[in-house]
């Protein structure tokens, strides 16, 4: 499919989100909402719809406000007991060691905890900024998370590209000026309205010089693609 326009940028940052991006965290997702659906005798909801909402939005749309602290309390203790198979995603740990030396970020609709939980169950090693929904006011699909990465890592958020797999992410970024570069993990391709799609980490390379960071597809030659952007 190509990456379009992304080809030709030159990035001062990336900020992943976290599952589904990075980490496949979706069956222990749907086991820790269908067991909290269950206690409180609630409908199945449509989990792809509230992919990327942070928990206590989706708490407060369900619950009566008198309810909604316990319940919240309840969602955490549950994700926080699903983790036994919570995995690395394809191209990950590749992506994350190829900017060492550039400016790169996590931004997650998870709490501080869950999300230092997910990370260590992937055994995935992160970069040195992580931006939860505990770091926020708004969390995704308000551009806060991303305007708050950028800020941290010192970068221009219109310079910047977040990588994503959930619509409202893709939403979040693009309303903080962001570049997007989509994976096909957890959403069908045609939901997703992005600058780039690809199927996950492992189809994009991220080469950095001291200009910036590119992302390339990983059968374009590297040398070939600087060639054409006249480096």
């Amino acid at each position: 499919m190509g990456l379009g326009q992304l080809a030709d940028e030159v990035f001062e940052a990336v900020i992943f989100d976290l599952d589904g991006t990075l980490i496949d965290s979706t069956p222990a997702v749907v086991r820790a909402w269908s067991a909290w659906e269950s206690e409180y005798g609630l409908a199945p909801m449509d989990l792809l719809t509230n992919h990327g909402t942070p928990s206590a939005s989706v708490v407060r749309s369900r619950m009566p406000e008198h309810m909604q602290e316990a319940a919240m309390r309840r969602i955490t203790e549950l994700e926080m007991a699903n983790l036994y198979d919570v995995v690395v995603l394809p191209g990950a740990v590749e992506a994350l060691a190829s900017l060492a030396s550039a400016k790169n970020a996590i931004a997650t609709s998870c709490t501080v905890p869950l999300a230092e939980a997910r990370i260590a169950a992937a055994q995935l090693v992160p970069p040195s900024v992580l931006v939860t929904v505990d770091d926020v006011t708004h969390g995704k699909p308000h551009p806060e998370p991303f305007l708050e990465a950028a800020r941290r890592l010192g970068a221009d958020p219109r310079r910047c590209l977040v990588v994503e797999d959930a619509p409202k992410g893709l939403e979040a970024a693009r309303a903080a000026g962001c570049f997007t570069l989509a994976v096909v993990t957890t959403t069908p391709r045609e939901v997703l309205d992005a600058d780039a799609i690809v199927a996950d980490l492992s189809e994009v390379r991220f080469d950095v010089n001291h200009d910036g960071v590119r992302v390339r597809l990983v059968h374009e030659p590297a040398g070939a693609l600087r060639q054409a952007q006249g480096a």
